[in-house]
């Protein structure tokens, strides 16, 4: 778990997304059959299709799962920061993100330059039916989020890194 951690504050997730945190629950992320680990780089190609989520947790609780771009549009002059790319709450514990109600649809990560990370926060929410949808995806603070539906600091997170994939896959100019 120590290592872990390291992990989200030498990626910088822990500051620039997050506050420390003590991890809870399991998260699980796959990507086709990609796990997500801290750090693990991903093409924008393999992150098209949503990704199967599953949570561990005690029963009668429930969830909420952020996915957030803290890099948007670009890491060095990031003005969207940070852009929400899902949002997904009331998942059961012990269950899959599918068992939860999609509140924003998943949008496939789509970096224009520079190296994204992409951030899958899970919370505890005090009770089903707790959590809204936001007005907007950009400049969404995960941490404002979190303190106006009284979510408390996260139980679980992980990230991966991503950027636009080179070549144009076209035919080349002559």
């Amino acid at each position: 778990m120590a290592r872990e951690r390291n992990s989200l504050v030498i990626g910088r997730v822990i500051t620039d997304v997050l506050d420390r945190f003590n991890r809870s629950v399991d998260l699980r992320v796959v990507y086709s059959s990609r796990q997500v680990t801290n750090g693990c780089e991903l093409r924008p190609s393999a992150v098209v299709d949503t990704p199967r989520i599953e949570i561990g947790g005690a029963e009668s609780t429930f969830y909420t799962l952020v996915m957030v771009d803290p890099d948007a549009p670009n890491p060095s002059e990031p003005t969207l920061r940070e852009y929400l790319h899902w949002l997904v709450t009331d998942i059961p514990a012990a269950s899959s993100a599918r068992a939860g109600q999609e509140i924003l649809c998943y949008e496939s990560p789509r970096p224009s330059s520079g190296i994204h990370r992409f951030v899958f926060v899970l919370f505890q929410q005090l009770g089903p039916q707790t959590v809204y949808a936001p007005g907007w995806r950009q400049n969404f603070c995960t941490r404002h989020f979190a303190e106006l539906y009284n979510l408390g600091l996260p139980v679980a997170a992980v990230y991966f890194n991503c950027q636009r994939e080179t070549g144009s896959g076209g035919r080349r100019m002559r």
